[in-house]
């Protein structure tokens, strides 16, 4: 019986594998182990999944090159080592997708990029359409530029804000451990491995103990709070060995390996729940009988074509209401557009976007993925 069905029916996937895993504890980057993890991706993506990397390593491929053999406190010392690992990184990444004929992307983030609402939405934007041209974006901390006071701590964090970026399905963290145990099996000869569990489990906390490596920032602790993280749009996580043999390609066939945490909920009623769960808006628009119809029994998205009026002032990816003529609220969003833009394309067809604005970010006023009814 397959006991880990999310798995099988997972179409879009985040992968995070480790500095440890990438450099084989600090010896330099494992070409070998890289290759063999792109292996099992490529026949995922051959499955059908839609997979994000989010790759650690770059300091550490750094500090091989330049020959360091401790990690620097000096932040600009690990931003120059980021900024020479970043280098072979990438090119390693994008050699063994090459094998496969499979295209990659470089995406380096800070902070700033996920807490600027509309720096969210453009990276959202890229990363979707990537992934629409079947182009596998590799992900990392912009370690060159970013900052003590803005880093995200860990990619182990940084992976479960992709994750509910790029709205994905599950989340898998590759490591050096096989999983999560109920102690420390570095000092613990009759620790057990946590097979599955709610990642809201607090019983959890006192099982991720320990510290991370030399090499990385992150250690189970960081993976748990991951794990919350991507819980919160309904995504699962898995913490799995990376060494395991196939440990992917086991994964995707509902093998038990390593640990899985659920979330409460489904991906959908998560995001819906969180959206109806906004009670500032920022704006209303006004829609006509049809677009109430489609909407409240169609299940589909808001065009421009379908609003009368705009009032407030909103950016894009901010709350607004939908109302009907009478002013009954029947729905309630994440707008694509600025008040300014929406007032410009209110009542006309998607088609015509480009003519009024000079560009098109969406077609749709409001995407059905971001608008809960009433």
């Amino acid at each position: 019986m397959n006991k880990r069905p999310q798995l099988r029916q997972a179409r879009r996937l985040v992968v995070k594998i480790g500095s440890a895993l990438l450099t084989n504890d600090g010896r330099g980057l494992d070409e070998a182990a890289l290759g063999q993890w792109v292996d099992q991706m490529a026949g995922l993506i051959a499955d059908g999944v839609e997979l994000v990397v989010v790759s650690s390593g770059a300091v550490a491929v750094g500090m091989s090159r330049l020959g360091w053999s401790r990690r620097p406190d000096q932040l600009h010392e690990l931003q120059a080592a980021a900024a020479v690992g970043q280098m072979g990184l990438v090119q390693s990444w994008e050699a063994q997708f090459k094998r496969h004929g499979i295209h990659t992307a470089q995406i380096l983030l800070t902070h700033d990029d996920l807490s600027d609402r509309k720096r969210y939405l453009n990276g959202r934007s890229t990363l979707r359409a990537l992934l629409d041209v079947g182009v596998v974006p590799i992900v990392n901390e912009n370690d060159t530029v970013v900052t003590d006071e803005i880093r995200f701590g860990d990619n182990d964090t940084l992976a479960a804000l992709v994750t509910n970026l790029v709205e994905a399905d599950g989340l898998i963290i590759l490591t050096d451990q096989l999983g999560l145990f109920d102690k420390d099996p570095r000092r613990h000869a009759d620790a057990t491995l946590v097979t599955e569990c709610r990642a809201s489990d607090r019983t959890l906390d006192a099982m991720a103990s320990g510290g991370a490596g030399v090499l990385g920032r992150g250690g189970m602790q960081t993976k748990l709070r991951a794990a919350r993280l991507a819980a919160r749009s309904g995504a699962f996580t898995v913490i799995a060995g990376g060494r395991i043999e196939a440990v992917l390609a086991r994964l995707r066939q509902g093998e038990v390996v390593g640990t899985l945490l659920l979330p409460e909920q489904g991906r959908e009623a998560a995001r819906k729940q969180w959206i109806a769960g906004h009670l500032q808006t920022r704006g209303t628009l006004t829609l006509d009988a049809g677009a109430v119809r489609v909407l409240c029994r169609g299940g589909r998205s808001l065009l421009p074509v379908g609003v009368k009026a705009v009032a407030g002032r909103f950016r894009r990816g901010e709350m607004v209401s939908c109302v009907d003529e009478s002013g009954r609220e029947v729905a309630r969003g994440l707008v694509n557009y600025d008040a300014d833009e929406a007032r410009a394309i209110a009542g006309r067809s998607s088609d015509r976007i480009a003519e009024v604005l000079g560009y098109v970010s969406d077609e749709e006023m409001i995407h059905r993925d971001n608008l809960v009814i009433l």
